[in-house]
């Protein structure tokens, strides 16, 4: 390590500051890079506020040259997802620098030290504390839009962690849709004979206020659907809380769609948002005096509608209810004046929402990859 590099651990208000606002300074000529909302950022990393503290442990650095902040990076041993999956794995995540791979290999060589110590056998990431946090380090598709919730990066990270000894864990593809003003036939014809299953109720919604009773609901069955999806970890009730208090204020109802039994149980849902990556660059991720009013202006006239999280329980596959969904959602956006969908991050073998995104007609059009790399042992 250069005698004028330093690794600090983040133990103070001040470091906590500089490690949530260094990515702008490290991006400040960087057209495509979208700040995160820093109001969200405050609490995320708050290990007080933040209920994902409490089941991992955690390591968060700042490193320094000249006694300047010139890169950062999170380490996590989620423990529950390991004593789960039966794995030994640390996590590196929110790993940013200037462009100078000594900077992030003394990040990572801490990184690694410290899962060592705790007994871990293996380093991967980008990779949260769940899924449904940013994940994966961007490798194809530099040019296009950067949508909410995704991580973007220099193209040259990905190399320099090539060169730090990662190799390919996992892929995830992007996929955009054109919206067609007119539902195809075939889907159509789907549509027509599924919606009259007797047994289901189509549920959509036009305030904010609507969608509070069915979170808990929808979270029961993400946590049911999704377990067997890389990453992913059952959400515990504090957890469905602290993410329904960080994404109800800026979801767009019309674009949430959920369907129930007859008993009202919630056997299907998918939720999207007009994408609001425009607006909250011009806010540079602040709400205030005016960030606000960029950031809703964005959702009103953004022709980009981004999909955050869908499923529909295992029980109910095979009877039409994705393409009920998906019907649903597409006259709403062409209500709307929406013209594409980016489907955000799905797992490449994730071989059923591929299909579903390609029966929409829709092509990959950014690659995300996790990398992974034994924890050094000497």
């Amino acid at each position: 390590m250069r005698e004028n590099l330093l690794v600090k651990r983040v133990e103070t208000s001040k470091q906590l500051r500089q490690f949530i606002f260094l990515p702008e300074k490290i991006h400040a000529n960087h057209k495509q890079w979208v700040h995160p909302l820093y109001f969200d950022d405050k609490v995320f990393f708050d290990e007080k506020k933040n209920d994902s503290f409490l089941t991992s442990d955690t390591l968060m650095l700042l490193a320094y040259q000249d006694n300047k902040a010139v890169g950062r990076i999170m380490g996590i041993i989620n423990k529950r997802y390991n004593e789960v999956h039966k794995e030994k794995n640390a996590r590196f995540c929110f790993l940013d620098c200037y462009e100078d791979i000594e900077i992030a290999k003394v990040l990572i060589d801490e990184v690694d030290q410290w899962a060592k110590n705790k007994g871990m056998e293996k380093l991967v990431g980008p990779l949260g504390f769940s899924d449904k946090e940013p994940q994966g380090m961007l490798i194809e598709g530099f040019d296009e839009k950067v949508v909410i919730a995704t991580n973007y990066n220099y193209p040259w990270m990905p190399l320099f962690i090539e060169r730090l000894g990662f190799t390919k864990e996992v892929d995830l593809v992007s996929y955009l849709i054109q919206i067609p003003e007119v539902i195809p036939s075939f889907l159509d014809s789907i549509y027509q004979r599924a919606v009259r299953h007797p047994d289901i109720i189509i549920r959509e919604f036009t305030k904010r206020k609507e969608l509070k009773p069915w979170v808990v609901p929808i979270f029961q069955l993400i946590n049911e659907a999704y377990k067997h999806i890389y990453g992913f970890i059952p959400l515990e009730e504090k957890e469905v809380v602290s993410y329904a208090k960080r994404y109800l204020p800026i979801l767009n109802p019309h674009f949430v769609k959920v369907i129930t039994d007859k008993n009202e149980k919630v056997i299907a849902f998918v939720i999207s948002m007009p994408e609001l990556s425009d607006g909250i660059r011009k806010a540079k991720g602040r709400l205030f005096p005016f960030g606000w009013f960029h950031i809703l202006n964005a959702g009103k006239t953004t022709k980009l509608l981004t999909l955050l999280l869908g499923a529909v329980d295992p029980k109910w596959r095979g009877k039409g209810l994705d393409v009920i969904l998906g019907v649903q959602l597409l006259k709403t956006a062409v209500n709307k004046g929406l013209q594409n969908i980016d489907s955000h991050l799905i797992l490449e073998k994730n071989t059923i929402m591929r299909a579903e995104c390609e029966r929409y007609n829709g092509s990959v059009h950014k690659k995300y990859r996790i990398f992974s790399k034994p924890i050094t042992q000497k």
